[in-house]
């Protein structure tokens, strides 16, 4: 047990050095192509209307820092034999490696291939969520670098995973079916919304993934109110979902408060 322990660990670490790597090739700071211009500008801000303006993206920052964090944390002695840090760790390195997969494809114009790899990542995260939920974290320290940084992360993939598959339908040529773009807009992050509130509700009213995904949204709102190309249905909307997921938090917490002290 405790090699398989020491090889959970070092995988942990391994798969945070490459998602760094491939943080720095996505950027192109490292030689890749910065991920506005890759597949011909098929991810840039004014790509879709459901594409975040490109500040959005700054929330890779805080995520990645607690990815590396994490990864240095848990090769602690204590963590070593954590029961929640067993249970968390591959698929915490399999998120990793997943992103660093997403970045190769479309940085090596495998627009299409993006698509199942950003799905995969979605059903890898909300799995560590359901680990979490299952165990709760020990102290403060935990709850933000572990649960906080794993719920940033997840928040973002969901907003991200709807803009991913915009940006692939429409370097793909799809028209709509003759439905305006501004009506399949609206559709869109309407259910990118609904994902928030059911997320929310599961997850009994966390913030952190409620954070990154209405930042993912306001973001969406102000490039298509302010910006090309400009949609105001759609700007309307993301804002509407941002007020509404923030409600469900507060409802889902409120609802959670209350459970514990009837069972206290």
């Amino acid at each position: 047990m405790e090699h398989r322990d020491a090889r959970r660990q070092g995988s942990v670490l391994a798969s945070a050095v490459l998602g760094i790597i491939g943080a720095f090739i996505g950027s192109g700071a490292a030689g890749g192509t910065p991920m506005p211009e890759v597949s011909g500008g098929a991810l840039a801000a004014d790509a879709t209307l459901i594409a975040p303006g490109g500040p959005a993206f700054a929330i890779w920052t805080p995520i990645y820092a607690g990815l590396l964090a994490y990864a240095v944390w848990q090769l602690l002695p204590a963590q070593k034999t954590d029961a929640r840090q067993r249970r968390l760790g591959y698929p915490i390195a399999l998120s990793l490696l997943l992103n660093a997969a997403w970045i190769l494809s479309v940085q090596f114009d495998l627009l299409g291939l993006s698509v199942p790899i950003i799905v995969v990542l979605l059903m890898v995260l909300v799995w560590t969520l359901r680990i979490m939920l299952d165990l709760p974290p020990k102290n403060r320290v935990e709850l933000v670098l572990v649960d906080g940084t794993m719920g940033l992360y997840l928040g973002w993939v969901c907003v991200a995973t709807a803009a991913n598959v915009a940006a692939v339908l429409v370097a793909a040529g799809f028209t709509g079916f003759g439905v305006s773009a501004d009506l399949w807009a609206v559709v869109v992050i309407a259910v990118a919304g609904l994902v928030g509130v059911l997320l929310a509700l599961y997850d009994r009213g966390r913030w952190a993934p409620t954070i990154s995904l209405c930042w993912g949204l306001a973001w969406v709102a102000v490039a298509r109110l302010s910006g090309e190309p400009l949609s105001v249905a759609a700007g309307i909307t993301a804002l509407a979902c941002v007020v509404l997921v923030v409600a469900a938090t507060f409802i889902a917490r409120l609802g959670a408060r209350s459970r514990q002290v009837v069972n206290a």
